[in-house]
């Protein structure tokens, strides 16, 4: 982490996690691809399901941001004994957020989906989805966890693994469950929640495994754990930010929805299908990000600035990369990308409202990378509170009222538009934002009293 050339340190880090990101974004795509087959109501009851699956996924990267860049910063001051206490309060913190996942599903399931909509097949369809994947919540937040306590002592190789073998499991049960074929009962989108939850899960037991076996940096001891308040506070003081920020991503898709079915259903679908397409956009950056955390964090306990300036300008240069790469297969082939999510023989109301929008949306992608990176580098030194305040503003303060504005003055085609006009005003954002983090926290390393 202190020694290894930088530009080799992030590729080492980040390749493995990217490349398990992309198959990660495969199943969550093929999901959807599977359940579109079915009608456009299935697809529509899972595009509404996003905000919640969005937000259990905020409560797990969340708090595990928290715990890796506190665990990276033990371990870089080479306090293993607190490295260690760490590790285990985030694996506890997972397991508390996953039964208040299940309660939720419980009581909220059919609620959340009647306040919606008074299409029946929808909140038939949707009920049993939602109920599934928030009862079995306890698979991704703990993968999730594990997966990063991997990640903090550099075996990303085992994240990949991790990964994969969850996102093949979940591709293969996929058309089993949902068709009800090899003499399995056909559930349909019940069955594409369970074949996730199951993947979910077969991921978290081979993290699990990885770093009982497998990871001598950490120890983690089951028999003598005891929540500790004071950890659980320093976790959350970075991860409630990182928490908070991901779940304004939740409450700007709800938002969106509502907007949308003011038009159609055909509506909500095609920005159910971008949120799944834009995976293959975001999963690699996120991968890459991710492999950046510890590798500022380590440095910056370390006291060494040059190598976290070196490691942020790499991160842009790879992150806008991969985001021109999206930008132009959304230009180039959105019609054919759009056409796997419909059922056969289906009306062209999806293409013809699909087309434009993907163009128009994937504008924002230009500006997206970079904005993420800072946001990392925030997270990393600490500053978490500054990539919530870059969030707000961007899906919160000004994305939603643009669309709806938009929507009212314009109508549906030209409410795409909100999306790269909130882009570039958190790039401006972020650009003012580094410039304090650099003067405030980089600076002072490079000359200390």
């Amino acid at each position: 982490m202190g020694h290894m050339p930088v530009n080799k340190l992030l590729l080492t880090m980040a390749i493995p996690i990217i490349l398990s990101m992309l198959v990660q974004a495969l199943y969550n795509v093929v999901d959807s691809i599977f359940v579109g087959q079915l009608n456009q109501d299935a697809l529509n009851a899972v595009s509404l399901a996003l905000p919640i699956q969005n937000l259990i996924i905020s409560v797990a990267v969340g708090t595990a941001v928290g715990m890796n860049a506190l665990l990276a910063r033990y371990l870089g001051q080479g306090n293993q004994d607190k490295a260690n206490m760490v590790a285990m309060q985030g694996i506890f913190l997972s397991i508390v957020s996953a039964v208040g996942f299940a309660i939720i599903g419980l009581t909220c399931s059919r609620l959340y989906y009647t306040a919606q909509t008074d299409v029946s097949r929808i909140v038939a369809y949707g009920e049993d989805y939602m109920l599934i994947c928030t009862m079995g919540s306890m698979g991704i937040l703990v993968a999730v966890m594990l997966e990063r306590i991997l990640q903090a002592t550099g075996r990303t190789v085992h994240t990949m693994i991790t990964q994969a073998v969850g996102a093949i499991i979940n591709i293969v049960l996929d058309p089993i469950l949902i068709f009800g074929l090899f003499g399995f009962p056909r559930m349909e989108v019940a069955g594409a929640a369970v074949a996730t939850i199951i993947g979910q899960a077969v991921s978290a037991l081979l993290c699990l495994y990885f770093n009982i076996r497998h990871n001598p940096d950490i120890h983690l001891n089951f028999r003598d754990f005891r929540p500790n308040v004071r950890i659980i506070g320093d976790i959350y003081k970075i991860g409630v930010p990182s928490i908070a920020m991901s779940s304004v991503g939740s409450v700007m898709v709800f938002g969106m929805n509502q907007i949308l079915l003011a038009f159609s259903t055909t509506a909500t679908a095609v920005f159910g299908i971008y949120f799944k397409l834009q995976s293959f956009v975001f999963m690699p950056v996120f991968g890459l990000c991710n492999g950046m955390i510890p590798i500022i964090a380590y440095n910056y306990g370390a006291r060494k600035p040059d190598r976290i300036i070196t490691t942020v300008k790499l991160g842009m240069v790879y992150a806008t990369g991969m985001m021109v790469l999206g930008f132009a297969m959304f230009q180039l082939i959105p019609a054919p990308m759009l056409a796997l999510f419909q059922e056969k023989g289906a009306s062209t109301d999806l293409i013809t409202i699909g087309v434009p929008a993907l163009r128009i949306i994937s504008i924002s992608f230009l500006f997206a990378g970079y904005c993420i990176v800072s946001s990392v580098l925030f997270q990393a030194l600490g500053h978490s509170m500054l990539s919530l305040f870059m969030s707000l503003v961007r899906q919160l303060v000004f994305l939603l009222p643009t669309a709806l504005l938009l929507a009212h003055f314009f109508g549906l085609s030209v409410i795409w538009w909100a999306f790269p006009m909130a882009e570039m005003i958190c790039f401006v954002l972020a650009n003012i934002l580094l410039i304090h983090i650099y003067r405030s926290n980089l600076v002072p390393l490079k000359n200390p009293l």
